[in-house]
């Protein structure tokens, strides 16, 4: 499992992970983590993808951002360093194979692996980013611009054109309504730019 690491730490903590991680492979639609949680390890991502979005009381999904391979997600850093509860929700967005490290070892390795610190303020760091992308969409740009920005990361996250979800499941994740999603990729089409199937809509190169 610790191949997967080879360019990004050093080999005194590859020999840790083998000691104190464990493989977790989880299913696409599973819950890894929810609002309200107790963070009790770190999720490393080996294979697949990891959305991580907030809901508000009303069940109303925003995405902020996705875990792709050899990358975790900032906001359980804060939370298990901090004993808070979850503010986030992680589900895998297809089949993901895991690397799950114990927030009991964090601390220890922040001080003992330069490696292990150096990903921990990368991923704040590049989360943090995310975020203010997030962000600067919400604020500044029209629904249609969020509507490609949000498809073609989805595209990325998933490595592949085809995207499996309905209008409404795009709507909620964009906060907004059914059909204002469904006449915004109708357009989308008309212009040659993806192509719609039943809840499925497939990127052509020119979005």
């Amino acid at each position: 499992m610790t191949d997967y690491f080879k360019t990004i730490f050093e080999p005194a903590l590859l020999a840790e992970l083998e000691k104190k991680a464990k493989r977790q492979s989880v299913k696409a639609g599973d819950v890894i983590l929810g609002i309200g949680q107790t963070v009790k390890q770190i999720p490393i991502v080996v294979k697949g993808s990891v959305k991580i979005s907030r809901t508000d009381e009303e069940g109303r999904e925003l995405l902020l951002y996705y875990i792709n391979p050899n990358e975790t997600c900032a906001m359980t850093f804060t939370c298990c360093m901090q004993q808070y509860p979850s503010e986030i929700k992680a589900v895998a967005e297809e089949d993901t194979d895991l690397l799950v490290v114990p927030i009991s070892v964090m601390d220890e390795w922040l001080v003992k692996f330069p490696t292990w610190k150096s990903f921990v303020m990368k991923t704040i760091r590049g989360r943090f980013n995310e975020l203010l992308k997030t962000l600067d969409q919400v604020a500044f740009q029209k629904l249609d611009e969020r509507l490609v920005s949000y498809l073609k990361e989805k595209s990325k996250a998933t490595g592949s054109a085809l995207i499996n979800l309905s209008h409404q499941q795009i709507a909620d994740e964009l906060a907004t309504s059914r059909v204002v999603i469904s006449r915004l990729l109708k357009k989308l089409e008309n212009d040659g730019k993806l192509l719609l199937y039943r809840n499925q809509v497939k990127i052509l190169r020119d979005l």
